[in-house]
């Protein structure tokens, strides 16, 4: 049982691993001594990314473009070249887009479903071989999808696109895990609440603003990098091996208690 929760020696991708709640994962899976790869789209954060994150454990970071599946696709070609198996994949990259309903353009579509939804479905069937080679029925490979509350409940922030990609990537999660169980491949989603990261800055700069945010939050307080950790690596380790399909809400209750 001290093993339940082990993830030492596993390979793990998390895409946009540098910034965030990507960071804080990597990090996580770094101390609890992982082989971690991360990516990210600006080439001139690499060197630095890698060695702070490389202070922490074995870590490389990757320069890659996840704004289309072609960037999803050249990744998935790269990690193969460095990897033949794969035991976690994490797809955390992430984009929104805000304006008022009557200002929101339709340009603010395509983009937000490229990267949070058709890019992760890319990886996914880019990178089955890794996958399935890491495989077995005692220790499946694992896929966790990054959602959000904004994907299951109404949040009144103003990014329409954001918000129905997430529920997109939910919902696509429970199909390819119905997909893949049988080739010993469960896709989870984990559903984070209100952290402290970029997406969240221009509430924590506004007093006021985060004050109302907190006092809807049942635990009362944002999230901690400890909080999503434990939820990604608990899907990881032994202990989720019988997990597939399933949504863990890292909220505070946001989700639940309504």
């Amino acid at each position: 049982m001290n093993s339940l929760f082990d993830v030492s020696g596993r390979t793990v991708l998390i895409t946009g691993g540098v910034n965030g709640l990507g960071r804080m994962i990597a990090e996580g899976m770094l101390c609890a001594g992982a082989k971690v790869y991360v990516t990210t789209r600006k080439a001139d954060a690499v060197d630095t990314a890698q060695r702070e994150l490389s202070a922490l454990g074995d870590c490389t970071v990757l320069a890659a473009n996840l704004t289309d599946p072609k960037g999803a696709t050249a990744l998935a070609q790269e990690i193969m070249t460095r990897e033949p198996a794969l035991n976690v994949l994490i797809n955390n990259a992430g984009k929104t887009w805000g304006a008022k309903l009557e200002a929101f353009p339709d340009k603010a579509w395509a983009p937000v479903f490229d990267v949070n939804v058709q890019v992760p479905f890319t990886l996914i069937r880019d990178l089955l071989g890794p996958l399935r080679k890491a495989a077995s029925a005692e220790d499946p490979a694992r896929v966790i999808n990054i959602g959000s509350l904004a994907g299951t409940v109404v949040e009144r922030i103003d990014a329409f696109s954001y918000a129905a990609s997430k529920a997109a990537i939910h919902h696509l999660s429970r199909v390819l895990a119905a997909e893949l169980a049988d080739q010993h491949i469960t896709v989870n989603v984990v559903v984070p609440g209100y952290f402290p990261t970029h997406m969240t800055a221009h509430i924590r700069e506004a007093p006021a603003e985060l004050e109302q945010l907190v006092r809807r939050v049942p635990l009362a307080r944002l999230g901690h990098a400890d909080d999503i950790v434990g939820a990604c690596r608990f899907l990881s380790s032994r202990a989720g091996r019988y997990l597939t399909g399933s949504e863990l809400y890292v909220d505070g209750g946001m989700a639940g208690c309504r």
